[in-house]
């Protein structure tokens, strides 16, 4: 196999907890035992396995068919796989000096490992056999098989296998810089994060919060060593206690840390974010795109990135309109308090709208939502009714930090589908915002049953109280729990279309989906009780939460199209295209695009915008809309069916969640509907039409 990198080959001793496949149940990794040498030298010497395996299989000098070339090299890397989900979790999760050093040195290794694969013509002219047999017919493989063929070679072409050797070295190149790139991009965001958190020291100045938000702020502060009370961040440009904080100075503060995070000084990610993007244009154009837009969009649903546009094209004109009534609004609102409306007064004035025009204070609802009753009486019972899931605690298993909580999952009839694990508190060394993510992914090949987990950045409370959610945690656990949901309930051969390995577009519409069980009648009643009184959260109550629901949305709407605008606009960049400020080209591009607000900030900025320079959504972050056009069907659909029943979840979990990526994923939409999409109860949600 031909490559111009030189890699490790040493064995891995059989010491090792990762050297063979785990013994605990359902092949949890063995976290008790792991240390982050463990993970290195597994990480290193799975490369050098599957690099053996590849070679074994293209020097074979038998005819390649389906089985001796496709099938094996779904078998091969199972080493790495373990290595890699193991570390990969561990970087986002739970990071450290000595990680981020491994991360720094394996990064470039993995990057140029992809390409030894991708970019090897003898193995891909075997790819390319089986693929042109498979499509003269003949072949006697079934729907699933052929798919699997054809999602390999499309994999290589888009990867540049069909390049002349110039080209495949070019591109390796371009993959080494990418690799080193957005590793730096995730380590500085992750310092820059903690750096950014705001320190207060006159209690006075929190007023607004609740108590135990107050505590566990004192808490956040106590544990970084520091005299006072720390609001750390989140992820978005808008921080939850915004809304509340009765001091405009320290709104304005915490407002000002979240936007110019990672953007000077030695951790200033808008150089690095400028180099991503120039080097995804020079890639681009070598694998024959225009732009870098053009070639992912080439593998999603949407197909063209003409076709994103359209959408988005739909979408800014109202969105634009109903932020500028909502402006309106606040700023008469402010006015009244002698102050001009700015962009960290907005959650705080809207959050006086809620309360006083639909009479719902979403800060008051908090101890109606503790995270163990939304999570296991809400979450769970909803997965229970519609898809007839029982999680049962396992306390003997343990995760990848102490508040990592195992379940085991059931399904109707008591037969074992796999494990769930939680991790639920923000901590230094994790990264922000939300998600879910795979140990073992479900296969038959490898006879493999699926543990997932799910990852959020809730605030702790302090020793002795309940963990409270707000509302909009509330509906993140139930997104995330949505994938989950995809992994959990995927049935299929080939560990290539399990569970949400799924186009990038279509991937967020079943955790879309699963949010509406949190406001469900039935759902709601059984978790929304307060933590004090035992009183359900009244029917009254959940009247206005919905009354109130479009309120905001031009906000919302408006900040997360400003995000995605901001990403076509860096990846529709071409080779030529010199970058020299990057906040000045992030303010034109918001500009041209229609979404530039002084109050209205994206919902990420370029600097600590991780999806697309850190993650796998660039050129991406589109499909949250894209997928919600099929959500929001989707939701009409159930509702018309009865709403939450083990008849609908049945459908939708055979026809969609079971199928992952083998089968079309617009082809899944249709068998469950019944129909192609329809945009209108999108534009009605988000009252746009």
């Amino acid at each position: 196999m031909s490559t111009a990198t030189t890699h490790p080959t040493a064995d891995l001793p059989a010491e090792n907890p990762l050297a063979q496949p785990s013994p605990l149940p359902f092949g949890l990794p063995p976290f008790a035992e792991l240390t982050l040498e463990h993970c290195r030298e597994a990480l290193l010497a799975g490369m050098a396995a599957q690099r053996a395996e590849v070679t074994a299989l293209t020097g074979s000098a038998d005819e390649p068919t389906f089985e001796n070339t496709v099938v094996a090299l779904e078998r091969s890397g199972e080493l790495l796989h373990r290595a890699q989900v193991v570390f990969y979790a561990l970087a986002s999760s739970n990071s450290s000096e000595r990680l981020r050093e491994i991360e720094r040195e394996v990064s470039p290794l993995s990057a140029a490992h992809s390409d030894a694969l991708r970019l090897d013509p003898e193995l891909f002219a075997r790819i390319d056999a089986v693929h042109a047999a498979v499509a003269a017919g003949g072949h006697g493989l079934d729907a699933e098989a052929v798919r699997l063929v054809e999602r390999y070679h499309l994999d290589f072409v888009l990867a540049g296998a069909q390049l002349d050797e110039a080209g495949r070295e070019q591109l390796r190149a371009l993959n080494q810089q990418l690799s080193q790139l957005s590793t730096t991009f995730g380590q500085n965001l992750v310092v820059a994060t903690e750096a950014a958190a705001v320190l207060v020291t006159d209690r006075a100045e929190l007023a607004g919060l609740s108590e135990a938000e107050i505590a566990a702020a004192a808490t956040a502060a106590t544990e970084r060593g520091r005299e006072g009370y720390l609001l750390t961040l989140v992820l978005p440009s808008g921080q939850p206690a915004m809304a509340k904080l009765a001091d405009r100075g320290l709104r304005c503060r915490l407002h000002e840390a979240s936007v110019t995070r990672a953007s000077t000084g030695e951790h200033d990610n808008g150089p690095v974010a400028a180099q991503i993007a120039h080097v995804r244009a020079v890639r681009a154009r070598l694998l024959g795109f225009d732009t870098h837009a053009d070639l992912v969009a080439a593998d999603q649903t949407a197909k063209t990135s003409t076709a994103v546009d359209a959408l988005l094209a739909t979408l800014v004109p109202p969105s634009v309109a109903n932020a500028r009534a909502e402006g309106e609004v606040l700023a008469e609102l402010a006015a009244a308090d002698g102050v001009e409306l700015a962009a960290w007064d907005w959650a705080f004035y809207s959050e006086q709208v809620r309360r006083d025009r639909y009479a719902v204070d979403t800060a008051a609802l908090r101890p109606w939502f503790e995270l163990d009753r939304v999570l296991v009486d809400g979450v769970f019972h909803a997965a229970r009714l519609l898809y007839g899931y029982t999680f049962t605690p396992r306390p003997d298993l343990h995760g990848y930090h102490p508040d990592v909580r195992v379940w085991e999952v059931a399904d109707a009839a008591g037969e074992p589908v796999g494990l769930y694990l939680g991790d639920f508190y923000a901590r230094d060394g994790k990264r922000g915002g939300a998600w879910m993510s795979s140990f073992v992914s479900q296969s038959r090949l490898l006879d493999a049953k699926p543990v997932v987990f799910n990852v959020l950045n809730v605030t702790r409370a302090a020793a002795g109280q309940p963990t409270l959610l707000t509302l909009d945690e509330v509906t993140t656990l139930f997104h995330e729990f949505g994938h989950t949901l995809h992994g959990l309930s995927s049935a299929v051969t080939y560990p290539r279309f399990s569970g949400t390995s799924v186009p990038r577009d279509f991937v967020e519409f079943p955790s879309q989906v699963n949010e509406m069980w949190a406001l469900w009648p039935e759902v709601l009643a059984h978790y929304a009780v307060h933590t004090e009184t035992g009183e359900p959260l009244g029917a009254e109550v959940v009247a206005a939460i919905e009354a109130a629901s479009l309120w905001g949305e031009g906000h919302g709407t408006l900040e997360y199209l400003a995000a995605t605008l901001l990403d076509q606009a860096w990846h529709r960049i071409t080779p030529d295209t010199v970058v020299e400020d990057p906040q000045a080209f992030e303010a034109a591009a918001l500009q041209a695009a229609g979404v530039a607000s002084d109050l209205v900030p994206p919902r990420y900025r370029t600097t600590y915008f991780t999806h697309v320079f850190a993650g796998g959504y660039s050129a991406g972050y589109y499909s949250y809309i894209w997928s919600e056009v099929l959500d929001a069907d989707t939701v009409e659909w159930f509702k018309a069916n009865g709403g939450l029943t083990r008849a609908n979840g049945d459908t939708f979990r055979g026809e969609l969640l079971s199928r992952g990526g083998s089968v079309d994923p617009l082809g899944a939409f249709r068998a469950v509907v019944g129909r192609e999409p329809d945009p209108a109860p999108l534009l009605r949600r988000r009252g746009l039409g």
